[in-house]
């Protein structure tokens, strides 16, 4: 889930950075060509003091001209600006490099002309780094007597001042790298925070989803929201538990009850026979159906006693294992007719209680042998895959319909095709929940060309241990 939350969170917060980093970029561009503005607006106010009679003709004029023109070219020497002093047909009275003429249009004649009109010139375009060839006009009128007889003009290069917001820009965008890897690690934080509850309530939930009822979540930390949802999912977890454990009872305790008078109604039976003639059908028939019901009720008992019992999980050899159960069915499957063989992988090793898993190979491998005609075989082949350990029973008898295979292994449920075969329909149940206790499983499918295949898988790897408290979130 952090996967999926986490790149959504970063996308949130570089798109927050990114909408203030834009507008704060222009105006910092914007503060630093203002800075230069008002220093050109600051010197052409000067020029315009020095040239206000400039233009006269008397005594001085020259004096006052050629001091004029020596302060333009040290200006232009020392900062690289053009400058000038125009009348108003834009001929230069003085002018910094010598020959600088207002060219016909551009920024240098707009300002010429708003200066013209006794408005100082202090707006001009924006300058951008990816601009080489932009400059900045800023232009003064000279005023004497109220009226403007000349204007001042300076046409200065940008170099230093797109260098100097470049340099603003990267010490932006460094704060704002710095500032998104602050989110970054915060949203890691907060993710953690708001999906650790999440994981251990998914853990908890696995660990009484696969038989272990005990699991519980300690509601310690995280959002409030979550930390409630941890107190009902106790509560919850156990009613359930409560719940089953009180069906397990009543399971165990009506079968221990129902076997003692069950032996007494067998047993009047066999006294009955001994007064009726030998080979009586009836006698056969109830004492056969008192029989059945007697392993019913023993099915019961033992199913009862596996959902309580834990797992007594051992690295177990389980091709030797297997190899031991495929000798012991091996006479029953001759007499039958049927050939049993064991393949595959001769030392494959896993995690597994041995007596369940035993107790699981012998249901069904008799439950291949029930159902495949003579002459026909039945294969045990064992193999490891990745993180189990697998046993694949395959038997070449009728198989099972889709229909019928998402129902075996359910309690008292048998094929109505197969009803006439001895069995309570409660072995398979049994051995799926001996093998889910130590997290192991069993799953059918069809075995081409025809028959079942049944596939009991242990997990390889060490379990881990059960913690004796609540897993806290």
């Amino acid at each position: 889930m952090r996967t999926r939350l986490l790149p959504l969170l970063i996308v949130l917060m570089a798109g927050v950075l990114l909408a203030l980093g834009f507008p704060l970029a222009g105006s910092l561009a914007a503060a630093h060509q203002q800075g230069v503005v008002v220093d050109r607006i600051d010197d052409t106010a000067r020029f315009a003091a020095l040239a206000q009679y400039v233009n006269e003709t008397g005594p001085g004029t020259g004096e006052r001209r050629a001091t004029l023109q020596a302060e333009l070219n040290r200006y232009h020497e020392v900062y690289g600006i053009e400058a000038g002093v125009f009348d108003r047909d834009g001929n230069a009275m003085v002018a910094a490099p010598h020959g600088w003429r207002i060219p016909a249009e551009g920024e240098v004649r707009r300002a010429f002309g708003e200066a013209l009109l006794g408005r100082r010139f202090h707006d001009p375009p924006q300058v951008w780094p990816w601009q080489p060839d932009a400059r900045l006009s800023v232009a003064s009128p000279v005023v004497r007597d109220g009226d403007v007889v000349a204007v001042v003009v300076t046409d200065s290069p940008t170099g230093p001042l797109r260098s100097r917001i470049l340099h603003g820009w990267l010490l932006l965008a460094a704060g704002e790298c710095a500032a998104m890897l602050l989110a970054v690690g915060a949203a890691f934080r907060l993710t953690g925070w708001v999906l650790k509850p999440v994981r251990v309530l998914d853990a908890a939930t696995h660990g009484i989803a696969t038989g272990r009822l005990n699991s519980r979540v300690a509601p310690a930390g995280g959002p409030p929201e979550l930390r409630r949802l941890a107190r009902s999912f106790n509560e919850m977890a156990d009613h359930v538990e409560e719940v089953l454990e009180q069906q397990r009872a009543f399971v165990a305790d009506a079968s221990h009850q129902l076997r003692n008078p069950l032996a007494a109604l067998l047993l009047r039976i066999e006294l009955l026979a001994l007064e009726l003639p030998e080979g009586n059908e009836e006698i056969a028939s109830v004492r056969t159906e008192g029989k059945r019901l007697a392993q019913v009720l023993d099915d019961l008992l033992d199913l009862a006693l596996a959902e309580h019992a834990s797992a007594d999980l051992q690295l177990t050899d389980i091709g030797r294992l297997a190899a031991e159960r495929v000798a012991a069915w091996r006479p029953l499957a001759e007499e039958k007719g049927v050939r049993l063989t064991g393949c595959g992988a001769s030392a494959v090793t896993a995690w597994a209680d041995p007596v369940a898993l035993s107790s699981a190979l012998d249901a069904v491998i008799d439950n291949a042998l029930k159902f495949t005609p003579e002459g026909e075989e039945v294969t045990v082949a064992v193999a490891a895959r990745g993180d189990t350990s697998t046993i694949v029973v395959a038997d070449h008898g009728p198989g099972l319909t889709d229909e019928e295979l998402e129902r075996i292994g359910d309690r008292f449920w048998r094929s109505g095709r197969h009803q006439n075969v001895k069995g309570s329909g409660l072995g398979l149940s049994i051995c799926r929940t001996l093998l889910a206790a130590g997290g192991g499983s069993m799953t059918y499918a069809h075995n081409e060309p025809r028959g079942l295949r049944v596939t009991v898988a242990v997990p390889r790897t060490a379990p881990a241990e059960t913690p004796a408290a609540p897993a806290r979130i």
